[in-house]
């Protein structure tokens, strides 16, 4: 697949480019565990309701955006295959980090889940209708660009075109991400 769009013999717009979903929590689950359980029990959840995992980048220990006493967070970025549109499959991740016990509050909260769909292939929606896309903040976060960079090093921003190494390289400062320990990319 290119970076750019297409169109097919009906005159639809081709989707091209990975469909991208991060991962994140810094809270224990009640009935999964400490975060990376969480994580674990995610990917098999989403999987469970239809999502193909195609791809997913080892885990990763980030400190809270913006820094704060909150734990550190275990983040982690896959590709997924689905015919869902962007709204359902939004709709299904919220659900989903319901049902492992999230709950919504302020902005920067601590979290048990956190899913965001970061980019579907090089659909470009800045707003103002959910969702936003691509994220409109993964191109500053640390804990989103490293993982990706492990399953899609030549991934290009589909409203800036830039890439990936470009984005790390104009990451802002202070930003502490390593990877966690024990963990390896898997299908």
């Amino acid at each position: 697949m290119g970076s750019r769009s297409g169109e097919n013999k009906s005159g639809a717009r081709k989707l091209e480019g990975p469909i991208l979903v991060g991962l994140g929590a810094n809270l224990p689950s009640p009935s999964h565990g400490p975060p990376s359980a969480t994580l674990a029990g995610a990917l098999g959840a989403l999987a469970a309701r239809g999502l193909e995992i195609l791809t997913r980048s080892r885990w990763w220990e980030s400190a809270p955006v913006p820094l704060s006493d909150q734990p550190w967070y275990v983040n982690g970025v896959i590709e997924v295959g689905t015919t869902l549109p962007p709204e359902p499959l939004l709709d299904l991740m919220h659900r989903l980090e319901a049902d492992f016990g999230r709950l919504r509050s302020v902005p920067n909260a601590p979290r048990i889940l956190d899913l965001d769909l970061l980019a579907y292939g090089n659909l470009v929606r800045p707003g103002p209708d959910a969702p936003l896309l691509p994220h409109p903040r993964m191109a500053e976060r640390a804990f989103v660009l490293f993982p990706l960079a492990e399953i899609h090093p030549h991934w290009r921003h589909p409203s800036t075109g830039r890439t990936l190494d470009d984005l790390i390289a104009g990451l802002p400062a202070g930003q502490i991400v390593r990877p966690f320990p024990y963990s390896a990319t898997s299908i």
